[in-house]
């Protein structure tokens, strides 16, 4: 059966082969049950306007003349079970590190195609168990005592009179950015973010972005990869924008995070190796806890130490027209605010589970992420969009840091440290392979 199982293999990817981009010819059994899964995907986010995030992959492979009226639901999940059927019978018989761990990849994503379709038909599961099946991950619980130790932190070192969240927003309105300079602050910090990440990686030729800037979405940035090594990077402007978030979302959306990931993936992956399943990016998989941590984590990268700050204090902070007073203190009370970005998780989870109200919700938001009434009605709504996917964030990216740090990628050997990111964000990884001992 394996060697029938072979022979098509064979025959569907020399098939393939004649009309993909830059891909050598394949004969394994996985890169058929790969074009299986790139269509699967394809298929469903004709339904699912979220599923798919990116898409780069030939053209023969996306579906045509299907009708959308109705979720074929049952096919899907039928599809799912022989595709893993496929998988577990070539890693079972592959003798090949590297095809198990492809099949093992594959597998993860093929469960979180799974409850994500289940999901999308209203069919849901405990917080915790969505997160393992669509992330392979489960983040910590935190009590409220927890975030409320972190606050007396802040209670301490916040200025002026007030309550904790009234004190932060009165000393972060010092350094929200303006409108008129919003453009040339951003550009200004994904060039140095580029710049430093360039310094460290050979990136494709021709990889570039376009920066665009949005209203009235439920985030704050988002990288829209469209392959080719090209990204579009969008700025929601109705949100208050701050001074260091230029540098978090310059680092995160672009340089070294999602723009850098989704363009090493394509060239070291689909384009030098021919894995067609990387040309799809589904949004609700392990790929994104790996893609967010690492994102975060990337931050810390391009700006370690007080690199952030020092920037912010000399470059962008004038650049704005602000007053940089006060920007040692502002940047301490960020640290301890990174910390509580856990409860965003617990409030998610409590919505979802039904365990929090929505107003019990938005006390979380305001009291304990310090969000303003603006800021913590965008976040609900992203809570109800996006679910379970908050912790690729926070978790994520400590995830993503333990790893590094265990490999020896410390502050104290930043060379080190981005060649072992560059080798993750090159590589087909979930959180479980990042956490094993």
């Amino acid at each position: 059966m394996l060697k029938k199982y072979l022979a098509a293999a064979a025959m569907a990817a020399f098939a393939f082969s004649c009309g993909s981009r830059d891909k050598p010819t394949t004969t394994n059994p996985l890169d058929s049950v790969a074009r299986e899964y790139v269509k699967l995907g394809l298929s469903i986010g004709q339904f699912d306007g979220d599923f798919v995030d990116a898409y780069y992959g030939p053209d023969s492979l996306r579906p045509s003349g299907r009708d959308t009226s109705q979720f074929p639901k049952g096919q899907f999940l039928r599809q799912i079970t022989r595709l893993k059927q496929s998988l577990a019978a070539i890693s079972a018989n592959a003798g090949n590190d590297t095809l198990t761990r492809r099949a093992e990849w594959l597998t993860a994503q093929l469960t979180a195609f799974e409850r994500r379709i289940h999901v999308y038909s209203g069919s849901f599961v405990p917080f915790d168990s969505e997160s393992k099946e669509l992330f392979d991950a489960v983040a910590p619980l935190y009590d409220e005592k927890h975030f409320r130790v972190l606050i007396a932190r802040l209670d301490r070192l916040l200025p002026g009179e007030g309550s904790i969240p009234e004190r932060y927003q009165k000393l972060a309105s010092r350094f929200l950015i303006p409108e008129s300079k919003i453009d040339t602050v951003f550009r200004t910090a994904i060039t140095e973010a580029r710049k430093r990440t360039r310094a460290h990686y050979p990136l494709p030729a021709g990889e570039d972005f376009k920066l665009e800037y949005v209203r009235d979405k439920p985030w704050s940035g988002y990288n829209w990869y469209k392959g080719n090594y090209k990204s579009v990077i969008q700025i929601n402007v109705s949100q208050p924008i701050y001074i260091e978030r230029a540098i978090d979302l310059a680092c995160h959306e672009g340089y070294p995070g999602h723009h850098v990931y989704n363009t090493l993936l394509e060239k070291n992956l689909f384009r030098d190796k021919g894995w067609t399943e990387i040309s799809l990016y589904p949004l609700f998989s392990p790929q994104s806890l790996i893609a967010e941590g690492s994102a975060n984590y990337g931050i810390s990268i391009a700006f370690p130490g007080d690199g952030q700050k020092e920037f912010c204090k000399n470059v962008l902070i004038p650049l704005a027209g602000l007053d940089t007073a006060m920007s040692d203190i502002y940047f301490e009370a960020l640290a301890v605010r990174s910390a509580l970005n856990y409860a965003r998780n617990e409030v998610a989870r409590g919505l979802l589970d039904g365990g929090m109200s929505e107003q019990e919700a938005k006390r979380w938001l305001t009291d304990y992420c310090l969000l303003p009434e603006k800021g913590a009605s965008d976040y609900l709504r992203f809570i109800r969009k996006y679910r379970s996917y908050v912790i690729n964030y926070n978790y994520g990216q400590d995830i993503v840091r333990k790893y590094i740090e265990s490999q020896g990628g410390t502050a104290a050997d930043p060379g080190r440290r981005w060649k072992l990111f560059e080798t993750l964000l090159s590589t087909e990884n979930k959180a479980g392979d990042l956490l094993k001992p």
